[in-house]
């Protein structure tokens, strides 16, 4: 697209997906790279010059947003940042946070958020968002590769000092652990550093009260809900009060959940029950996806959506949100228009970027997907810009 030219794109026999229902028959004027319409056929003015896309009557909806991904295909975020971003982008992720784990030491951290910042700056990397730093500071009792966890000792000023100042402009989610001794120095530091930070309790056994201590700070999401949580109990063969727990008690607070396809990191009776207590509005599909050549354990090796380290316990996923989004409605009564509320708006809006993305609206970016009834992603538009779909075996 050259500079200054004005393209006008109309998207029409579509089935629109909006915030608050579906548009049959419907139509989406594009400007350069926003919209500036939409409306059912024959009630939008379409510019005789514009280029005319014709969805086949697919699902038209909003791009998704996945805030929490390491990587798939073979390509990590902390490695190859925009190969990573062009895969996920194939499969309808028009927004996309590189996510880094704790595996990681402060020099590769340092490394690879510069990595993330030179994507970002290259059209292969223009749908990632921003970073999603699980860790550093996480309970090391929880989570995937424990012996990898480079920061089980005391929490020190003089590292996170040099890791939130090169993250500061990208970080948009910190998950830490409420729980460990001197996290509130370093969430504090971040949140001067990065005031639009969102906090996560992330790999945690922390409780109410400890999770609402850092409240202050912007904390207001849990890190796949029912994944690598803990609670402590006061007296035996009493139940305690974990961060699943506090996050369902607390309506301000966003629930992450990895939905795959036989529901083993959540059952489908814990999605129904998180729905219940959630919402719809404070649901937020993540694929969680990790690249790893471990082997499943025997019982397991016909699951082909999940991911796993050395010690054959899960590590993450093999997901991507168009199969998050079809797996939610195999385990819940929910419907392609719930789906998308999940998988694009709510995250748009925990990471406060929902005056650009997360639902179709005129203004907003003109970010959109195509999807079967099925959920198969059949073309995909980055800001304004159809993309190059490549041929897929499904």
């Amino acid at each position: 697209m050259e500079q200054g030219v004005r393209t006008v794109v109309c998207i029409e026999n579509a089935k629109v997906v909006l915030e608050n229902g579906i548009l049959w028959d419907g139509q989406i004027l594009v400007e350069n790279d926003r919209i500036v319409a939409v409306g059912k056929r024959g009630d939008i003015i379409v510019p005789q010059n514009a280029e005319k896309i014709d969805a086949q009557g697919d699902y038209v909806g909003p791009g998704f947003v996945d805030i929490h991904n390491h990587g798939g295909n073979g390509y990590r975020f902390d490695t190859d940042p925009a190969c990573a971003a062009q895969y996920f982008l194939q499969h309808g992720e028009t927004t996309v946070l590189a996510t880094l784990y704790y595996d990681l030491s402060k020099e590769q951290i340092l490394e690879a958020l510069q990595r993330v910042k030179s994507a970002m700056r290259k059209p292969e990397g223009a749908n990632i968002g921003g970073c999603y730093m699980e860790g550093p500071y996480m309970n090391p009792k929880f989570g995937a590769s424990p012996e990898k966890n480079r920061w089980k000792g005391a929490i020190n000023q003089v590292d996170f000092t040099q890791i939130v100042n090169q993250a500061a402009d990208i970080a948009k989610v910190w998950a830490v652990a409420p729980e460990r001794e001197g996290i509130e120095a370093f969430v504090s530091y971040a949140k001067k550093m990065n005031p639009n930070a969102t906090f996560a309790v992330g790999h945690s056994e922390a409780t109410p009260q400890e999770i609402r201590k850092l409240k202050k700070y912007g904390l207001k999401l849990q890190t796949h809900c029912m994944d690598a949580t803990g609670r402590v109990s006061k007296w035996k063969g009493t139940r305690g009060c974990g961060p699943d727990e506090a996050c369902f008690l607390d309506s301000d607070m966003y629930a992450e959940l990895i939905c795959d396809s036989m529901g083993i990191h959540v059952c489908s009776e814990l999605q129904q029950m998180v729905l219940q207590a959630k919402g719809l509005d404070k649901v937020i599909l993540i694929s969680d996806s990790f690249v790893s050549d471990e082997e499943s354990t025997e019982d397991l090796r016909n699951v082909t959506d999940l991911s796993f380290d050395a010690n054959g316990n899960l590590s993450g996923s093999r997901l991507t949100l168009e199969a998050a989004c079809r797996n939610i409605m195999t385990h819940t009564n929910c419907g392609i228009a719930q789906a998308f509320l999940m998988a694009a708006r709510n995250p748009a809006r925990v990471i406060g970027m929902d005056d650009e993305i997360g639902t179709i609206e005129v203004g907003k970016k003109a970010n959109l997907v195509f999807v079967d009834d099925m959920f198969r992603v059949h073309r995909v538009m980055l800001n304004g810009i159809p993309q190059q779909m490549e041929e897929r075996i499904e």
